[in-house]
């Protein structure tokens, strides 16, 4: 990839107004501009290319970026260390078993003590509905007071790597994606998403990738069709945001409780399970008060509503409904795949068999999403440092 390519993308970021991005966290999506937006995108897309060009991206000489992880994964953890490393920070985690917290530690006394040489804090919280985005926000509050304060040289940054609300670094990835699979931002316009509940053996999936993707290509002008069973609703407050923006970028926005009826001439499907909005109410106030009993029940009663919508799977069949019966397939994996991870699940094993590689790609762009984040919250003028390392061209490997 030629000079000239990163440096399209570097004038692309300076285009974009994003100068309250300097020290702020990232949270929510829509909470942030269409030019913020915009600048992660293209910041992200230099970095790609950098890389891919054996430019070194390294901004940072020292530091720490610590990990919270207070659910499982595996594709966000790696690509928040592959981020972190990518621009010349150190990874510790925070595991909160073998932490002070284990004894009573507060939030904000943790948020200090492990942000003395830190430059940002990743966290994954997304098994309380209505607390995980709360708990990133004391723990903002907590490094601002301490850095007004003089006890914090340096405000470390929170990135959230998933909350009950918004799972911003796979949204922003997937919008990514679609950017370089159909040619470019601008080319997304109209196009038909079908973002869809689907068949799963399990309960309790958090709900913030729909809502991440209905609250996301909204803004940017896509017929977004939202498609679950009666019942299976999201937060009503987002569904909400999600027809707004779609108003205002000249876009379209329809909830059905068809999956047929979303997939008809989409140009692109995201067949995902989600727990319905009540579920999550209630198991949260279960897990809250410790009721074992309660849960088992809850899940046992969930799983039996779960199998009345078994043919809500992403078949070949349903797949000749799409736009040229050739739709691209999306999914933030791992997806729950019929006779191969599952008896019956979300997609039909020849259907992502034919689309794995997409997948794949689709997942490939999160760990410069997320460095893009923290690059746009550390310095004043991203593109000023994105162009100094492009004319020192250093290279991040050395060849003989």
């Amino acid at each position: 990839m030629s000079n000239i390519d990163i440096a399209r993308h570097i004038d692309a970021l300076e285009d974009t107004e994003h100068g309250e991005m300097l020290g702020s966290d990232f949270l929510l999506t829509w909470q942030k501009s269409e030019d913020e937006l915009r600048a992660v995108l293209a910041a992200s897309e230099a970095l790609k290319l950098m890389r891919s060009g054996n430019v070194s991206p390294r901004v940072f000489d020292s530091g720490l970026a610590v990990s919270l992880f207070r659910d499982n994964s595996t594709r966000t953890r790696f690509s928040f260390a592959s981020a972190a490393n990518l621009l010349g920070l150190a990874v510790q985690d925070l595991d909160e078993a073998k932490s002070q917290i284990a004894h009573g530690e507060t939030v904000r006394e943790t948020a200090v003590m492990i942000s003395f040489l830190s430059e940002v804090i990743g966290i994954r919280d997304d098994m309380y509905l209505g607390a995980g985005h709360e708990y990133m926000v004391e723990v903002g509050e907590s490094l601002s007071a301490a850095h007004i304060a003089g006890l914090l040289e340096r405000r470390p940054t929170i990135v959230n790597l998933q909350c009950d609300r918004d799972h911003p670094t796979q949204s922003m990835a997937d919008l990514q994606h679609l950017i370089n699979e159909f040619g470019g931002l601008d080319k997304l316009r109209g196009k038909k998403i079908a973002m869809t509940w689907a068949y799963s053996p399990s309960y309790g999936k958090p709900l913030s990738v729909p809502q991440g993707i209905i609250g996301l290509m909204t803004r940017f002008g896509m017929d977004v069709r939202l498609a679950y069973p009666e019942g299976y609703n999201l937060i009503p407050e987002v569904e909400r945001q999600a027809a707004q923006f779609a108003e205002q970028s000249g876009g379209a926005f329809s909830i059905s409780n068809s999956m047929e009826e979303a997939f008809a001439d989409a140009d692109i499907v995201y067949p995902k399970s989600w727990a319905p909005y009540h579920v999550m109410q209630k198991r949260t106030d279960l897990l809250r008060t410790g009721d074992s009993a309660g849960l088992t029940s809850l899940e046992q009663s969930c799983l039996a509503e779960n199998k009345r919508f078994i043919n809500w799977e992403c078949t070949e069949k349903k797949m000749k409904l799409t736009a040229r019966a050739n739709a691209l397939y999306m999914h933030c994996l791992p997806a729950d795949i019929s006779g191969v991870s599952c008896e019956r699940g979300e997609v039909a094993a020849a259907v992502f068999n034919a689309q794995r590689d997409a997948t794949y790609r689709e997942a490939g762009f999160k760990p410069y999403i997320i460095a893009a984040m923290i690059l746009m919250a550390k310095f004043k003028e991203p593109a000023a440092v994105l162009r100094a390392l492009l004319s020192k061209s250093a290279a991040r490997v050395y060849h003989n």
